[in-house]
């Protein structure tokens, strides 16, 4: 309103200008001592907010950061102690005798030293201060479950889990150095078992294990059981050596057809000329594989049940011989939970499990003179051996009328 006033009234403008100066000199010194001194008043007062704000402000930013250092301290102790823990329970677990190490990773001492090396040399593990963890974390991971070793050893679940897949990927970089070399029966073999089959190099069968499958893709891995599961193709030699491992088929795959896809690979199955494999009669009979007799008895003995023809002698042999995969099995499942139980990992994972189990296999055979499996006979066993045993010698001392010693060994065994 004033610039419009002035912009029509020019005369206006020295008039306000002739007041403005007016009020000031008629102002008092008193009058100007008391607004000069409010305005000091105020300039104090808001230069001491602003020291308190930027004060405050300091404190709270050095408070936040001794907090940080604080709890970033309390974590690194943390750590550093369950660190020193995890080596001081996996000093004890492995390194305090050979019986406790073969209990928790089911190898001694000097074994497990030298897979550590294996790995660190040959295997692309980097050496660091976590490579005893490291091979730890995987086969306490083969033989317990995750929250286990999460409780055990204070890590994280991604931790163990990123440990595991590293070591597992170094297990299978070593496959051609766990297999075992297919060596064929020589002739002057003088095993009764293996003697009947010059230029044999092991057996061959297929094995169920149970996998995690999503629902909408559990149909195909469905077995004729029901059970969700994997169909493993292992070959073995006659020392108990895994010789070749094909894993990740669907278990309503046929054995044969999983056979096929072994043969058909570039890196797969090899079979040389004059050798062959002894497996059972749901493959097909051909060169580089013998199977038995059809429609004929193939479990048979010597003492209870013998065979009656030259085709069921051939049968019974053939069993005797190729019952080595099945014990193969046996011995895996035995050693490795995760292999018997049903397995938490997915299913794009469980086909190099599988291997690294049969691959560690073959080295706990090849490193230890004595298999610690072959040592364990379950309680029941013992104890039922015993009880057959007394009442076989018990009728021994008192005469059982009518029943020979023989035949009451049969009953009772």
């Amino acid at each position: 309103m004033e610039a419009r006033n002035e912009l029509f009234c020019p005369t206006l403008k020295p008039y306000k200008i002739f007041i403005r100066a007016w009020n000031t000199m008629t102002r008092t010194p008193l009058q100007q001592r008391i607004v000069r001194n409010r305005q000091n008043v105020m300039t104090s007062v808001v230069r001491a907010f602003y020291a308190m704000y930027v004060i405050i402000r300091w404190w709270m930013m050095y408070d936040f950061a001794m907090n940080r250092l604080e709890k970033a301290t309390i974590l690194r102790q943390k750590y550093l102690m369950s660190y020193h823990n995890g080596r001081d329970s996996i000093h004890d677990m492995v390194y305090k005798s050979d019986k406790t190490s073969v209990v928790n990773i089911r190898m001694n001492r000097n074994a497990f030293t030298r897979l550590c090396d294996m790995l660190e040399q040959r295997g692309g593990l980097k050496n660091s201060k976590h490579m005893l963890l490291l091979c730890s974390y995987m086969y306490l991971h083969i033989m317990k479950k995750i929250r286990i070793i999460v409780e055990r050893f204070k890590r994280s679940g991604e931790t163990v889990s990123r440990y595991f897949k590293l070591v597992l990927d170094a297990v299978c970089r070593l496959h051609k150095e766990f297999y075992k070399k297919p060596v064929p029966i020589p002739d002057d073999e003088t095993d009764e078992r293996w003697r009947w089959f010059k230029g044999c190099l092991g057996a061959l069968d297929g094995t169920y294990i149970k996998v995690k499958v999503l629902a909408a893709n559990r149909k195909p891995y469905r077995t004729r059981k029901g059970e969700i599961c994997t169909n493993v193709l292992g070959v073995c030699s006659r020392d108990l050596q895994f010789i070749y491992v094909l894993a990740g088929w669907e278990g309503s795959a046929a054995d044969s057809r999983v056979l096929r896809d072994a043969i058909s690979r570039p890196h797969g199955l090899k079979i040389l000329h004059g050798t062959y494999y002894l497996c059972d009669a749901g493959y097909t009979n051909g060169e580089g594989f013998l199977t038995p007799y059809r429609g004929q008895h193939y479990h048979l003995n010597d003492w209870s049940r013998p065979p009656t023809n030259a085709k069921e002698l051939y049968n019974m042999r053939h069993s005797s011989a190729r019952n080595v995969i099945e014990r193969c099995f046996g011995l895996i499942k035995s050693r490795w939970a995760i292999l018997r139980d049903n397995a938490y990992h997915p299913i794009e994972s469980m086909p190099r499990i599988i291997i690294a189990c049969c691959l560690m296999h073959n080295f706990i055979c090849t490193t230890m003179t004595e298999d610690p499996l072959d040592q364990e006979i379950p309680r029941h066993r013992k104890d039922g051996l015993t009880v057959k045993i007394f009442l076989l010698i018990l009728c021994s001392l008192i005469g059982v009328q009518g029943v020979p010693t023989i035949n009451l060994f049969h009953v009772f065994m």
